[in-house]
C-alpha cells in the first residue's frame, strides 16, 4: 500500500494534511472499500467540528459510511468540486478529492503513514 508520508491518518480512515488551514478527506483503503462514491454530505463553512466525532456522510453504489474528523475547530472551506463530482473522491483521494479544510484549535489522535499502514493490512 503506498501511502503519502506527509499526511496523518486516523483509524476510521481519514487523513490529515497539517497546515494553517489543516486539509481533511478519506484514504484510498476507504474509497476503495466504499466503490464508486455517488453522494457527500460536509458539514458547512462556519461549523465547528469536534475531533473523533460524525461531521458528515459518503454514500457509494455499496453502502452508506459516517466521516469523522481528524481536528477540532472550524470549517473554513468545503471541496465544492467533490460535492458536484464525488468520484473526485475515488480517482484522487489525497488530491482533487479533499473533502474539508478546517482551521484546526486541537487534534485528534492520529497515525503515521507507517502505523495507518500497519493497521489497514490486518
Amino acid at each position: 500500500m503506498s501511502l503519502p508520508t506527509d499526511l496523518h491518518y486516523t483509524v476510521e480512515h481519514e487523513w490529515l494534511r497539517d497546515g494553517s488551514p489543516s486539509t481533511v478527506g478519506i484514504t484510498n483503503v476507504a474509497a476503495d472499500a466504499l466503490g464508486d462514491i455517488v453522494y457527500l454530505e460536509l458539514p458547512a463553512v462556519g461549523e465547528s467540528v469536534t475531533a473523533g466525532a460524525v461531521v458528515g456522510e459518503i454514500e457509494s453504489t455499496k453502502s452508506v459510511s459516517e466521516l469523522f474528523s481528524p481536528v477540532t475547530g472550524t470549517v473554513v472551506e468545503v471541496n465544492d468540486a467533490a460535492v458536484d463530482d464525488p468520484s473526485l473522491v475515488n480517482s484522487d483521494p489525497y488530491g482533487a478529492g479533499w473533502l474539508l479544510k478546517v482551521d484546526v484549535t486541537e487534534a485528534g489522535p492520529v497515525l503515521t503513514a507507517d502505523e495507518y499502514a500497519a493497521r489497514s493490512a490486518g
